[in-house]
């Protein structure tokens, strides 16, 4: 097992193919996928051939990544944390990404390994910008963000060719600059 990072109750480590039914089982929870396909599961084939297939690849590809987020006490697997590369190739700008087990919500996990991921991301990966997106309705996604420290930045709108409930608020972005974040580190000592 690849470990990446550790928090004080985490660990996330790279996935493996191994992993394949961990994704299968949280992307098939209609809860969870509620702000991302309306609530749809994502079909196996999709989760082998292109999800697990572009993690397994960004590995090789650089520092930014998405990472299996396992318990630490239980060595469960509860989701995972991502910070990707922007647009799919800028490593200096990292999207914050994250998604649990619904029986993992409200316990704090997602914005802990947030704020670890942010603070190795500006430390240690050489990256300028931190930022996440979701849907503006998306209330409990947004705070994870706002306790994160990233700000809002805008709300603006996509065209969507099967649009989900509550796509016509749009979608809002947040970010976190480094020199915003080690301006808060040094005031805070």
């Amino acid at each position: 097992m690849q470990v990446f990072l550790t928090t004080d109750r985490l660990l996330l480590r790279r996935f493996t193919e191994d992993d394949l039914e961990n994704l299968v089982e949280l992307d098939g929870d209609p809860e969870v996928m509620r702000f991302l396909t309306g609530g749809r599961p994502t079909p196996r084939a999709h989760l082998r051939d292109q999800t697990l297939a572009r993690i397994l690849d960004w590995y090789e590809r650089g520092p930014l990544s998405r990472w299996a987020a396992v318990e630490r006490s239980t060595g469960d697997f509860i989701g995972w944390l991502a910070l990707e590369p922007g647009d799919g190739r800028d490593v200096r700008q990292g999207e914050l990404g994250y998604c649990l087990r619904a029986a993992s919500w409200g316990r704090g996990y997602a914005t802990e390994a947030s704020r670890a991921l942010i603070a190795k991301a500006f430390t240690d990966l050489g990256v300028h910008r931190v930022f996440a997106q979701t849907m503006a309705v998306n209330a409990a996604s947004r705070r994870v963000m706002e306790k994160s420290g990233l700000v809002y930045l805008r709300t603006f709108h996509r065209h969507w060719d099967d649009p989900i409930p509550g796509t016509d608020h749009g979608e809002v972005e947040y970010e976190l600059l480094r020199a915003d974040w080690a301006r808060r580190q040094e005031s805070s000592t």
